[in-house]
């Protein structure tokens, strides 16, 4: 499997402030990689660098195995596509009209354009001028855009801002096959974290500038144990008899962390001998944004 991205000691500097500062970031062929981070991590800075659309401080980006400079910009810029902090489109104009003018601007063949707005579904809809789109339609409308020419490589910064479920679900779907059919290979970021667990393979994390995770998603998960809960006849007194083990009290039992099987049966044979009734032992594994959060310290907004 080839490399799509690589970035190795990249930095962005503002000043005095340096908002980017990721010493190796990796996106492999064919895959989805989620960029996650609280706002203001640096996503889209990190991103509007991926696509020469901002300087590095100090850096190597490589995209499809080249350097990014001034004399590969155009020929690696043409294999990519990109929808950074919303779509650009003429409202005034029709989506078939803006169509037009991105593919004549890409130098695409014609019939891309009803391939591409097939496969974002606004066929029924292109004679309709932007300004009266919905939100939805506007971000699909963008991505058309961006696939125009069938690129190798897919930048996505927020494609899910502002959408309802409905809307979340069809783009989430629409990412999903870009690999598989279309053999795109996707680079996104999001701040709804139960959508991104839904269609990435590989994350990335970073916090303030810093890239504090990569990997797969999977791995992320099981850097953290997950909790076992115990169901019992009287939470109230079984939290009291586990208070050395830091316990979370919820309505009908508790929840502890981090404990060996070993230790649930040790666990399990105290309870019972206080004469308490355990009616339930289930593993609760966290879910991306609880381990976001416990990454991060921040919330998904």
């Amino acid at each position: 499997m080839s490399i799509m991205i690589q970035v190795k000691r990249l930095k962005k500097e503002y000043g005095k402030e340096t908002v980017v500062d990721i010493n190796s970031l990796q996106v492999k062929e064919g895959e989805i990689y989620g960029f996650l981070g609280p706002n203001g991590a640096g996503k889209s800075t990190t991103m509007k660098m991926l696509l020469s659309l901002v300087t590095p401080t100090e850096g190597e980006i490589q995209v499809m195995g080249r350097e990014m400079n001034d004399k590969t910009r155009v020929q690696i810029l043409q294999q990519t596509g990109s929808l950074i902090e919303g779509p650009s489109y003429y409202s005034h104009l029709t989506g078939m009209e803006n169509m037009k003018i991105i593919q004549a601007l890409k130098d695409a063949p014609r019939k891309n354009i009803d391939k591409v707005i097939r496969i974002v579904g606004l066929e029924n809809h292109m004679n309709k001028k932007v300004k009266n789109y919905s939100l939805g339609m506007k971000q699909r409308l963008g991505v058309a855009m961006a696939i125009i020419n069938f690129p190798k490589l897919l930048i996505l910064d927020e494609p899910t801002n502002g959408l309802d479920p409905a809307g979340m679900e069809e783009m989430r779907e629409l990412i999903k096959s870009f690999p598989k059919e279309y053999g795109i290979t996707v680079m996104v970021s999001s701040h709804i974290l139960d959508e991104m667990e839904k269609i990435v393979t590989n994350i990335g994390i970073i916090n303030k500038g810093h890239m504090i995770f990569e990997g797969n998603l999977a791995q992320f998960k099981r850097s953290s144990s997950p909790s076992i809960y115990f169901k019992t006849s009287n939470p109230q007194k079984t939290f009291i008899l586990l208070q050395g083990k830091n316990p979370k009290l919820e309505e009908s039992g508790i929840l502890l962390e981090d404990l060996s099987d070993g230790k649930v049966s040790h666990y399990a044979k105290k309870i019972i001998d206080e004469g308490i009734e355990i009616f339930r032992i289930e593993e609760r594994t966290k879910s991306l944004e609880e381990l976001f959060i416990q990454s991060t310290g921040k919330g998904t907004l």
